[in-house]
């Protein structure tokens, strides 16, 4: 690359010149490339150890002057290629014109002036990306690439100088840290390290200390560990790399590549060593952090906090803490965790202003919502900038929001006044008054059964006053009046000030009037409410009538969802969850629909209208309790993770029993996908989801801790895993709400778990003050940073189960052994992988549905194959190889999609592994035969393949494939598969499946003949493959004699069946193509199309097997009933029969005949089949009613018992696997030779 002109005052020191000339010098570091002796090995070592190596290219160009003792580099380059063309650019662009200067100053201001326009020049065209990362960083990655062999499309995120510990001795070198790959260089005197590491591979990462390891950072993999330690800022790194392997999870879940975020403000200065993508993830950990912290929907962007103080008026002070601004919301969070929350919408704001300025409060700012509530905030650092960003943000906001814009719908919750602090009572904000309008709107849309316009409860639990329940209702009365009391002192609404006392009042529990309107409020769902008006309304009208898998689910589970609740034993009921459910599905179809789905969402609707409930389910699914519900919950078994970590750090001397009984793993996923509700009675478990919309997943696994820990004594004398389960099923159904005034439900368990004495009642509120008090040290982030973890865990456990179903769906006649098939898995998965970080445009690159069968997920294309099939194939062919690769692709690729499975690859790579000569003759066989013969092979192939394609649904192509097995009967089923919309149900799995286990065995008397174009190209094949082998004149010269000895016999078959066999093949009503002119393109029309599509070609090639006679008699029988006008049924018996002794007399007479003797008429195989270079072929020479038969070139060849040795050698793929997913790869330089050299 062009440089910047820069002085460089010695020129010669740890650089050797190569090149020079009157005005510019050519040179090389010294230790790079062969020699260099002493010195190049500690220049060497000092370029990596000094991170030099990132700056210093090993090839530089330096412009010097006679008489000046100044250089200037004016360009660098990582190889000898890329210096010399800018050292011939130079030469030959400005050589003469600099002779032409006379003045040594005019001479350096004309070159560092070119330089720099050709510099701009470069520039100008890289604008448009928006390439801002700075000189260094870019040099660093170009090191990065050629180090590693990446491709232009893996970027550099960060990298960090650290010790690499190999054994117990430190490597210092450079961790470069890719989106998708982890890599490691070090050179340290002549030794060499060098590590690679996939993401998506690594199964542990953390930091830790140990004796043996200072502070460090190890990384696991499924066959290796790696520790790294010595960074300047550990945590930095750790943070980072949590960050890429978290996003490699995340794609190996629901194949969500990184995709660097366009919208984030770009710095008006770029910081000296920070990449764009390092920035890109530091602001998604920021904004990830600050959706989290205020519940704000996904796609809002944090956009800068400063730190400030806010006055809260219930207590008169002024509280430290942090503002946020992102375009839809200002936030404040405490610096102590409890003092106080607060979340203003924009949408609610009427006024910012800026107020005048005191000693006791410097620039105060106060904000004013429509609500009649003003915040103040003081201590600001910029607040002018800040005002104008605010105002920004405010004239960005619809002109009007919902409340004025969808005529007068939802009026009265958008604008409400319900945080009015002189108005408590007026309880306008959510479900009391937005319910009616709401459910008008929905009953138009979806007509067949009544709406639940609000929550179910008040409909189906009469309306008892809370007086007639006397003491239940006054207590219910007392907790009223309290809240009335918070929303008077605290505000009401979004807008509330959040504080200690509002989580004493949830833990006392929520009034049943409330607690729909404050779920809303704590999930942050009411905000995505307002937000998209009429949204849940459409979703209904658009999933009304629409069937999938998803909603056939929803049908089975609908009376399944609290039948003890009178709410649910009616359609009303039912018809509300169905329409949320389906709703949501359809949103969502990557979740679509999970079991206990249907529980939790029954009790939102108790408490809510539909579209309340729909946008609850939305905060749950998507928000609180992410990954949870899709296809293998993912998210409940890490939850399920961090509590068995809790229960070994809380509970240690339950853990282990608990571990030996298995009964965590039993217990968590009911309790935590459906919140307790299945577990608990309903009215004690409700109180729990109160807890959990405010304090989010940490209340369940305090409680689950607390209810282990009070069944701890009877747990650790359990004695199996039932014992266990009955004594906590006991436990939990009788945990009670003493001051519910709904009517109490039966709570289905407890049937199961009667015993002798009734056991003890438990107050579901002394449950949760326990859980507090024990297990309070809890905090979100611990949780988050455990989550990780645990992901990491859970899905390569998944990911091993996935390899492991699909290596036993493997049939067994394959050949290679679990092992070789679970590696084979490995390397294939690893290269659709590659497909999604680099291969925008490739149809890998589409998006994998984790709900295909784990055959399906993983896919590659055609240039992927043919780079795994050259590195793993045991018929290397040189420059030929990726031909041969192209041909397997195509014969692999059953169904047409571009596209191979793993199933379809392994089956390809075992016709040239296993089975004995004869098979591994029949693959080779198919190779030269359409479909895997493509046109660009062979000219004339070209309208029999357009034919070939286009007839491939007629009866008799799909009859063939039918007899040629290999799995070919799902042909069908897969396409279907890719026509349909809907998934296919699990029938249409085991449909195909029962076809696969019915497949009929290949016989080589299904092979169709073969034509001399094709036959040539056989031959060209095997030329290829031997050249690389020792055996290599005697392979030659057996390839030459039975390539001879079978173009005799076709010459010598064809003057007994060309004619009638013409006949048949011009005229065969299948085709009606008239045969071509020209004798190039004639083959192919008459030839090709009844091989690869046309059954009768099986019976035209069988007339000439030369066999004994026993098998001329299965040949009639199949002639008979294969398709007409085969030339087995134009030929009289008796000329079947000559034809029959015919073809046996010449392969015997021919195979015992000197080449010689055929040499006169063989005018076309003298020069192809003696000479090594491959044949070409020759034009019209080609003969258009030659052809041969499997069993001929098969006898042929066992007359060669070289090419027997040849084919019937084993190799080892185990080897070739080691060599293509090497990651490490640590070796020593030719200098380490020298260097012991010299030490001795």
């Amino acid at each position: 690359m062009w440089l910047g002109p820069e002085e460089v005052l010695v020129a010669n020191a740890l650089w050797v010149t190569e090149r020079a000339n009157p005005f510019f010098v050519l040179q090389r570091r010294r230790g790079h490339g062969k020699g260099g002796g002493l010195t190049g090995l500690l220049v060497g070592t000092l370029d990596v150890v000094l991170d030099s190596s990132a700056r210093v290219a090993p090839y530089r160009i330096l412009h010097q002057t006679q008489d000046s003792q100044v250089y200037w580099t004016v360009a660098c380059g990582s190889s000898r290629k890329e210096i010399t063309k800018h050292w011939e650019w130079l030469e030959n662009n400005l050589l003469q014109t600099l002779s032409i200067f006379d003045n040594e100053e005019d001479i350096t201001t004309f070159v560092k002036g070119k330089i720099h326009g050709i510099i701009a020049e470069e520039n100008k065209n890289l604008q448009p990306q928006g390439d801002e990362d700075p000189g260094k960083f870019k040099e660093a990655e170009l090191k990065m690439r050629k180090q590693f062999g990446m491709p232009e499309g893996e970027k550099l995120v960060n990298y960090y100088s650290c010790s690499y510990w190999k054994g117990r001795v430190p490597r210092q070198g450079w961790l470069y840290l890719t989106v998708n790959h982890l890599c490691f260089y070090s050179f340290l005197l002549g030794k060499e390290v060098s590590l690679v590491v996939q993401w998506v591979d690594v199964t542990r990462l953390e930091k830790n200390a140990t004796l043996l390891f200072p502070e460090s950072i190890r990384v696991d993999t499924r066959d290796q560990e790696l520790f790294f330690s010595m960074f300047l800022n550990i945590g930095e790194t750790f943070k980072l790399m949590e960050q890429l392997a978290n996003l490699a999870m995340r794609q190996l879940l629901d194949s969500e590549g990184f995709l660097e975020d366009k919208a984030l403000p770009r710095p008006t200065r770029p910081h000296r060593h920070i990449s764009a993508l390092k920035r890109d993830l530091d602001a998604r950990a920021k904004n990830e952090c600050y959706r989290a912290t205020f519940r704000l929907p996904r796609d809002e962007r944090l956009d800068g906090h400063t730190s400030c103080t806010l006055w809260t008026p219930f207590n008169k002070l002024h509280i430290p803490g942090q503002m946020f601004i992102s375009s839809n919301y200002i936030c404040f969070a405490s610096k102590e965790e409890d003092a106080c929350h607060l979340i203003i919408p924009l949408r609610e704001v009427t006024i910012v202003e800026k107020a005048d300025s005191s000693s006791v409060l410097p620039s105060p700012l106060s904000i004013s919502t429509k609500s009649k509530m003003t915040f103040l905030f003081a201590n600001l650092k910029d607040r002018d900038f800040l005002v104008q960003k605010i105002s920004d943000f405010l004239q960005k906001m619809p002109s009007k929001q919902p409340g004025g814009s969808s005529g007068g719908r939802k009026a009265n919750t958008v604008d409400p006044a319900p945080e009015r602090s002189a108005a408590p009572p007026e309880a306008s904000d959510q479900p009391a008054s937005p319910s009616t309008p709401l459910g008008g709107c929905q009953s138009s849309s979806a007509q067949e059964a009544p709406t639940a316009s609000q929550g179910l409860l008040k409909l189906f639990q009469g309306n008892s006053p809370v007086e007639d329940l006397g003491a239940k209702g006054a207590k219910e009365k007392m907790k009223e009046e309290s809240w009335n009391i918070h929303f008077f002192e605290y505000g009401r609404g979004v807008c509330m000030y959040r504080t200690a006392r509002t989580r004493e009042l949830v833990l006392k529990g929520i009034p049943e009037s409330l607690r729909g309107e404050l779920w809303l409020l704590f999930s942050g769902a009411w905000n995505e409410m307002v937000t998209h008006p009429g949204y849940y309304a459409e979703l209904v009208e658009k999933s009304t009538g629409k069937y999938s898998l998803a909603t056939e689910e929803i049908e089975r589970d609908l009376h399944r969802s609290m039948p003890e609740h009178p709410a649910f034993q009616n359609e009303l009921g039912i018809a509300a969850l169905r329409r949320v459910l389906t709703a949501y599905a359809f949103r969502n179809p990557t979740i679509g629909y999970c079991q206990a789905m249907n529980i939790v969402t029954s009790v939102l609707l108790l408490y809510g209208s539909e579209e309340e409930a729909f946008w609850l389910l939305v905060a749950l699914c998507e928000r609180m309790l992410p990954d949870y519900y899709n296809t293998r919950v993912v998210g409940a078994l890490v939850d399920q993770g961090i509590f068995e970590e809790l229960t070994r750090d809380f509970l240690p001397q339950l853990s282990e029993k608990m571990q030996d009984l298995g009964v965590i793993s039993s217990i968590s996923l009911s309790w935590f996908l459906t919140l307790f509700l299945s577990v608990m009675p309903f009215e004690s478990a409700v109180v729990i989801v109160d807890c959990f919309f405010y304090e989010g997943i940490k209340v369940i696994l305090q409680v689950a801790l607390a209810i282990l820990d009070a069944n701890m004594e009877q747990l650790l004398g359990c004695s199996d895993e039932g014992e266990a389960m009955t004594v906590l099923g006991r436990y939990l159904d009788n945990v009670v709400n003493k001051q519910s005034v709904s009517p109490p439900i039966p709570h289905l368990h407890a049937l199961l778990t009667s015993g002798d004495d009734p056991p003890t009642e438990v107050d579901i509120f002394d449950l949760l003050k326990v859980s507090y008090e024990k297990f309070s040290s809890l905090r979100a982030e611990d949780i988050e940073q455990m989550r990780f973890k645990q992901r990491l865990k859970v899905i390569q456990s998944l990911e091993d189960t996935a390899k492991r179903s699909v290596v036993r769906a493997i049939p067994g006649d394959i050949g290679f052994s679990i092992e070789e098939l679970e590696d084979l898995y490995v390397v294939f998965k690893a290269k659709h992988l590659a497909s999604q970080y680099w291969g925008g445009s490739r149809p890998t690159a589409v998006r994998r549905d984790p709900s295909l069968p784990y055959l399906e997920q993983y896919r590659i294309d055609a240039s992927q194959f043919r780079e795994l099939f050259a590195s793993l194939t045991p018929w290397a062919c040189g420059a030929h190889t990726p031909v041969l690769a192209g041909r397997m692709f195509r014969l692999l690729d059953e169904n047409k999609d571009s596209l191979i499975n793993f199933k379809e690859f392994v089956t390809g790579m075992s016709g040239m592994y296993h089975g004995d000569l004869t098979e591994k003759l029949k693959a080779l066989y198919k190779l030269h035969l359409p479909p895997a013969l493509s046109p660009e092979e062979a000219e004339s192939a070209l309208e029999a393949t357009h034919y070939f394609t286009e007839d491939s649904s007629s009866e008799e192509a799909l009859r063939q494939e039918e007899q040629e097995g290999g799995g070919n009967e799902d042909i069908q089923e897969k396409r279907g598969e890719e026509k349909g919309t809907s998934p296919p149900d699990y029938r249409h799995y085991l449909r195909m499946w029962a076809k696969e286990k019915e497949v009929q065995k290949e016989t080589i008397k299904d092979l169709p003949k073969m034509n001399q174009e094709q036959f040539i190209e056989l031959c060209k094949t095997l030329y290829n493959m031997f050249s690389e082998d020792p055996m290599e004149q005697d392979l030659y010269h057996a390839i030459a004699t039975v390539a001879s000895l079978l173009l005799r016999i076709g010459e010598v078959g064809k003057k007994f069946s060309a004619q009638p066999g013409r006949k048949s093949r011009d005229g065969a009503p299948e085709e009606g193509e008239p045969p071509a002119p020209d004798p190039v393109q004639d083959p192919a029309p008459e030839l090709q199309p009844p091989a690869a599509g046309d059954p009768q070609a099986k019976a035209g090639g069988d007339t000439h097997l030369g066999k004994a006679p026993h098998e001329s008699q299965v040949v009639g029988d199949g002639g008979g009933g294969e398709g007409r006008g085969s030339p087995s049924q134009l030929l009289s018996d008796d000329e079947t029969k000559d034809d029959m002794s015919m073809s046996s007399y010449s392969v015997v007479s021919t195979g015992s005949l000197q080449c010689e003797d055929l040499a006169d008429d063989t005018v076309l195989v003298g020069a192809e089949a003696r000479s090594p270079p491959a044949p070409t072929r020759c034009g019209g020479t080609v003969d258009t009613d030659w052809c041969i038969s499997f069993e001929q070139i098969l006898a042929s060849i066992l007359t060669e018992s070289v090419l027997v040795n040849f084919f019937e050698k084993r190799v080892d793929i185990g080897l070739k696997i080691k060599d293509q997913k090497k990651v490490e790869r640590q070796f020593s330089t030719s200098s380490d030779l020298e260097q012991s050299g010299v030490s001795g």
